[in-house]
């Protein structure tokens, strides 16, 4: 329960308290961040302090974990700064980005095992031999467990969607259809006294405005249904849900940019509803 409490609480203060300014220049609020961190380990290693006052002490199972998440939370973060500001990574190279991403979440997950196996004596091996023998992990782990879900989900996998498209084009993000008209005119002729036939060609592209966050909510809402239909192995009714987004953006479709920038993100966001609600039904049923 601990090591499930730490995890939700790590996703809880990097996506959900970390705002888009602090993701822009996290160098600038970097103690922003860590001081959010701090905080939510502090109430989740509070409350099991609490819980087990008696058969537990302050110093190893309270402010050796807590120190050690915090600061290697700090450590990871900063090098990942100034390893982007070395490596100079452009907007187009948005799988490098992606790996960074995964990286960095991975080493934090690291670091809160090794947390709890360093100071508060939980084992890998016990972790592991639930999983193998498919046994129940309990009511509190199970609620915990679809919650970090939901969390990954939604924001995790949200903004792991962004940083793989990278940077959208205005034109491309508003973009709503393309048109041509023709027009045919006739003029008197001076020279021959006879009729000179004149043909105009208008084009026009329409744009409208984005709304970015109805566009979030919508993935948000994808993703959880798609999750929803997967853990109940509902897979024909998650082709519906394609179907209704290809229906609604058909306009869009006309412009190939658009219609593969909109393909790459749908597939992303399927992939990611899927493999989690398998995951979610391996580990409660």
């Amino acid at each position: 329960m601990l090591i499930l409490s730490l995890l939700l609480a790590h996703l809880v203060a990097d996506f959900y308290l970390q705002t888009d300014d602090m993701v822009k220049d996290k160098q600038k609020y970097i103690k922003k961040h860590i001081t959010h961190h701090f905080i939510m380990t502090t109430l989740i290693l509070g409350g099991f302090l609490i819980g087990n006052f008696k058969a537990v002490n302050v110093l190893p199972f309270f402010i050796f974990p807590l120190l050690f998440i915090v600061v290697s939370h700090f450590f990871i973060d900063f090098v990942k700064i100034k390893m982007l500001d070395t490596i100079k990574i452009s907007n187009e190279e948005n799988l490098k980005r992606l790996s960074f991403f995964i990286v960095d979440q991975v080493l934090h997950l690291l670091m809160i095992f090794l947390a709890c196996h360093l100071f508060i004596g939980i084992r890998f091996t016990k972790i592991v031999d639930v999983f193998e023998e498919g046994s129940k992990i309990g009511t509190v782990n199970a609620w915990l467990f679809m919650a970090i879900i939901v969390v990954l989900t939604t924001s995790v996998s949200g903004h792991a969607i962004r940083i793989l498209l990278g940077s959208l084009p205005n034109q491309l993000l508003s973009f709503e259809g393309r048109y041509a008209f023709k027009a045919d005119r006739q003029e008197d002729g001076y020279a021959n006294k006879g009729k000179l036939g004149l043909t105009e060609e208008y084009h026009y592209t329409i744009f409208s405005k984005h709304d970015l966050s109805r566009g979030k909510l919508i993935g948000y809402l994808e993703r959880l249904l798609v999750l929803v239909l997967t853990f109940y192995s509902a897979y024909p009714a998650i082709g519906f849900i394609v179907a209704a987004k290809s229906i609604a953006r058909f306009k869009q479709m006309d412009d190939r940019n658009w219609a593969e920038y909109f393909l790459l993100g749908t597939l992303t966001s399927m992939f990611i509803g899927i493999s989690l609600g398998i995951v979610l039904r391996e580990v409660l049923t």
